[in-house]
């Protein structure tokens, strides 16, 4: 059973940055694609960023696109998302996902089968 565990949110002030974190256990990671989403209140869940097996197809949301960077590293079974130059509008619960090899390439959350518990991130303005 896949268990994922996020990590990193908080309350920054506009124009800074944060690190979230998403360890995988139970399963081998490097088996899975993995993704970021995010849902602010009174709003659907949508998609933030992507991640091959291997690290090398990347595919982000064009509203962070330049800002954000997903990474992983599989010797710890963990995604990363770094995320600078935060705005108000990146205000939301983000959660990590993990899917078969070919969710990298797609935008929806149902392409993906294991969701962790979520990590609010706050900007304040």
């Amino acid at each position: 059973q896949v268990q994922l565990g996020e990590s990193g949110g908080g309350l920054v002030q506009a124009g800074g940055s944060l690190r979230l974190s998403c360890a995988l256990s139970g399963r081998t990671f490097s088996d899975y694609a993995m993704g970021w989403f995010r849902q602010a209140p009174g709003k659907e869940r949508e998609f933030v960023a992507a991640i091959g097996r291997t690290g090398i197809v990347r595919n982000y949301a064009d509203s962070v696109k330049g800002r954000f960077t997903i990474s992983r590293d599989n010797a710890k079974n963990t995604v990363y998302l770094q995320m600078n130059s935060l705005n108000s509008e990146d205000t939301a619960v983000y959660y990590c996902a993990a899917g078969s090899p070919i969710a990298a390439g797609s935008f929806r959350p149902s392409a993906y089968g294991y969701w962790g518990q979520g990590t609010q991130v706050t900007v304040s303005s």
